[in-house]
């Protein structure tokens, strides 16, 4: 029995004969895949940066949890705001508007004598919906679209990617107007306008992310042994892929919410009587007349949206650096 017999399995554990043509192509293709393995493990890029700056980044801070709490209190109150003991928001009350801040009435009145503290509580419910159901809409659509693109290339990811540059490049305020206009402005259509506006950052974040991680050690591994597109996908890019678009969640967010505001001031927002929110809040209060003698009326809305707003973006901001998402730079 020869050396290479013994390394190739030409011969028996008894040594008396060579074995099947099968068994020994078999042999042939795990070593074959373990000499890949060993090739993409010794290409594995070291780790940049001592352990005590990954300790720093890590860190969330107090300001981290400040601001979670400033949105986990928004959230409460956009849920809970109809159960709440505070006056009626659409009840006008003609004998008493543009009042000042008192104590029967935290933040004044409006031009119509409604209460502006419960207007600003129940406005939290369709801006944070808006916000809310316009980065998932992005993120399902747009992430699933740019995962594939970036998985397969190729021909798919040239007109994944295409769609993706036509519509950065289609006047975001322009489409979301011909939307809006067009259908009726209800909570679910201003939420997908939104929403399509996402898709392709979120699309390009997650090709972006797709490309690189498509390259590591443990997608190769699972190609070689065999696996299956699908479950690539979904068992090892996806996980992975999440960690980046969550980051972005909440900076979404913020801009969507922003975008609400903005469709609010062209009078393109949720329509309705009962419909509030801090974008027609704000609309409202910005006549010459409330602007002049009764301030409190845009002002309340305007800093309850924008610490709100700023929460959004310090939280996403530290997540973002908390888990080295690198891949938001696409």
């Amino acid at each position: 029995m020869t050396a290479d017999d013994r390394r190739t399995g030409n011969l028996t554990a008894s040594g008396e004969g060579p074995v099947s043509r099968k068994g020994r192509a078999s042999r042939e293709r795990l070593l074959e895949r373990f000499r890949i393995l060993r090739l993409v493990r010794s290409s594995r890029v070291p780790d940049d940066g001592p352990a005590e700056d990954a300790a720093v980044r890590r860190r969330l801070g107090f300001s981290f949890w400040l601001a979670v709490a400033w949105l986990l209190i928004m959230a409460f109150v956009a849920v809970f705001a109809p159960m709440l003991p505070v006056a009626d928001p659409t009840k006008v009350a003609f004998s008493g508007p543009r009042e000042p801040p008192s104590a029967d009435a935290w933040f004044g009145t409006d031009a119509l004598g409604r209460d502006v503290f419960s207007r600003t509580m129940h406005g939290a419910r369709i801006s944070l919906a808006v916000g809310g159901f316009a980065i998932v809409f992005g993120m399902v659509v747009g992430g699933s679209l740019g995962i594939v693109a970036g998985y397969f290339r190729g021909r798919l990811d040239q007109a994944v990617g295409f769609a993706f540059f036509v519509l950065l490049s289609f006047p975001s305020l322009v489409l979301a107007i011909l939307i809006t206009a067009t259908l009726d402005r209800s909570l679910l259509v201003v939420s997908l306008t939104i929403g399509i506006l996402a898709v392709a950052p979120v699309g390009l974040l997650a090709r972006a992310s797709t490309l690189v991680f498509a390259e590591r050690e443990f997608v190769a591994a699972a190609r070689v042994l065999g696996a299956r597109h699908g479950r690539i996908i979904v068992r090892e890019l996806l996980p992975n892929v999440v960690i980046p678009m969550g980051a972005l969640t909440l900076l979404g967010m913020a801009i969507a919410v922003v975008a609400e505001g903005s469709l609010a001031f062209l009078g393109l927002s949720v329509a309705g009587e009962d419909a509030i929110s801090w974008g027609k809040m704000i609309v409202d209060g910005a006549g010459l007349r409330d602007l002049q003698n009764a301030t409190h009326v845009t002002m309340f809305p305007v800093v309850v949206m924008f610490v709100t707003v700023l929460s959004l973006n310090f939280a996403g901001d530290r997540i973002r650096q908390y888990f080295d998402v690198k891949e938001l730079a696409f």
